[in-house]
């Protein structure tokens, strides 16, 4: 990876190279509490790579849980670029730290709400809990169950052509009417910040979280964006201390490329 890039995800992380790979920043947010945030670039999943803040503890999760999927989820190299479903690059002007490592096709298919039913998708189908993978059309705002669609073959192949089948006949309309209200002090990982849009909305998903001992909680966040592209992990762009984590508060939300309200945090 190039220096000059190296340096770019590095002050955007707010984090320092060392020798070991692990990079550290410290800096004081408008309350004067120290932050301290750990980033291993050698790492290659989501809970390693994106170490809890100093005085944070990340959210255990049981092993075969959506929430542990999502906090392992495998990372490319640190400082790949996010690419469009054609192949050509998403010139990072602040918008990612990292770049889950599953692939999509070549299709303008996978977009914002897409990426999200995959993870689902992929977390059940992986468990083999079949009958349980199911997300609802735009147009009639009924299920279509990978079970009827599979008509026995549950290969990964016919899962593929199913989640395909549902891209298509989706978006961040049906997700919203589809998913239930959180609380945002009740946030689990696997929640979804969800907004309709006219004439198009935006879906997030909270990959990871951990909390300290009063209470404080912290989240990071991960996105398909338009036209299809590989899922990221955004970057928080109020806060280089804190980025790429968020805290947990009540009131409007700013990523990147969209901002959301506390009152969009939804659950499948």
């Amino acid at each position: 990876m190039p220096t000059l890039y190296l340096s770019f995800i590095v002050a955007l992380l707010g984090c320092t190279n060392s020798s070991q790979n692990t990079n550290t920043s410290e800096s004081r947010d408008t309350t004067t509490t120290l932050i301290k945030i750990t980033c291993d670039s050698s790492a290659t999943t989501i809970q390693n790579r994106f170490l809890a803040p100093e005085g944070f503890i990340t959210f255990a999760s049981s092993e075969k849980s959506f929430a542990s999927y999502l906090q392992n989820l495998p990372l490319k190299p640190m400082g790949t670029e996010v690419k469009y479903y054609e192949g050509s690059t998403k010139a990072n002007y602040g918008v990612y730290c990292s770049v889950v490592d599953m692939d999509i096709d070549p299709v303008d298919l996978q977009q914002c709400a897409d990426a999200v039913m995959r993870l689902r998708g992929e977390h059940l189908f992986h468990q083999g809990k079949f009958d349980e993978i199911k997300f609802n059309f735009l147009s009639d705002g009924k299920p279509r169950y990978f079970k009827d669609y599979a008509k026995g073959d549950y290969s990964y192949a016919k899962f593929r052509k199913y989640m395909k089948y549902i891209f298509s006949y989706a978006n961040t309309g049906s997700m919203c009417d589809e998913l239930k209200q959180r609380p945002i002090f009740q946030m689990q990982i696997g929640d979804v910040f969800v907004q309709k849009g006219r004439p198009y909305g935006h879906a997030v998903i909270v990959v990871n979280m951990a909390a300290d001992t009063l209470g404080n909680k912290v989240f990071m966040l991960a996105q398909s964006y338009m036209p299809a592209q590989d899922t990221q992990i955004l970057i928080n762009p109020l806060s280089s201390a804190e980025s790429p984590w968020f805290s947990l508060k009540e009131g409007d939300l700013t990523t990147p490329e969209w901002g959301f309200n506390s009152s969009d945090l939804k659950h499948f």
